[in-house]
């Protein structure tokens, strides 16, 4: 985190793509004097180096990333993640591995920055379109945190109310006009927030709980 407000953002850039890390260096370094950046690289060079630790780390996920079921580890560097996503699937990936951040892939230098510093200083930070991510859960909490059904958000219980209905994911998707991917990440969060693996487990359980009514 940063020590004092006027001290230079040390930033570290990871993406995959040489092309894309050179079209973002050069579009941060025309933004005036708020940003160092003391690395650039792949994850695995910037993981594998000993540099000077960064403020902030900006990571381009590039075009595509895994779904759920892939094994995703953003850049481990010591300091706060923003993820640079090309779609919401992408960000639900991101978000779920560990970023503190969500912006599209395509925004513009001014408000990169601003996200920068923001998360830099501890904050949250996400793109309007990637509300929905936004709203779904971390898959990776504290060890401390025990989610529990007192947990669910307004939206999971709407999902949860639609399970009750007997409906698929691509079903809750078309009801709450959200992508089937995030249909999907709300259902997980549903069950692990109950304790649960099956769907129908989930509904029993909720039942008992007063949360839905059969």
């Amino acid at each position: 985190m940063l020590d004092a407000a006027t001290a230079p953002l040390r930033l570290a850039l990871v993406a995959e793509d040489p092309l894309a890390r050179g079209a973002l260096s050069r579009a941060l370094s025309d933004q005036g004097g708020e940003l160092l950046l003391v690395a650039s690289g792949t994850q695995t060079e910037l993981e594998s180096a000993a540099g000077e630790a960064p403020d902030v780390v900006l990571w381009d996920t590039g075009l595509r990333l895994p779904e759920h079921d892939a094994r995703v580890e953003p850049p481990d560097l010591g300091a706060p993640v923003l993820a640079l996503v090309a779609d919401e699937a992408a960000g639900e990936v991101a978000l779920t591995a560990g970023a503190r951040g969500l912006l599209f892939r395509d925004v513009g230098p001014a408000p990169l920055v601003a996200a920068l510093l923001a998360v830099a200083r501890g904050l949250t930070v996400f793109d309007p379109g990637l509300s929905e991510v936004r709203a779904a859960p971390r898959a990776a909490t504290s060890a401390t945190s025990t989610p529990g059904p007192d947990s669910l958000t307004p939206r999971e219980r709407e999902v949860l109310a639609l399970l009750a209905e007997g409906l698929s994911n691509k079903a809750i998707a078309d009801r709450l006009s959200i992508s089937e991917h995030t249909a999907k990440f709300h259902v997980n969060a549903v069950l692990a927030k109950l304790g649960v693996q099956r769907r129908t487990e989930a509904v029993v359980r909720a039942a008992r709980l007063g949360l839905v009514t059969l």
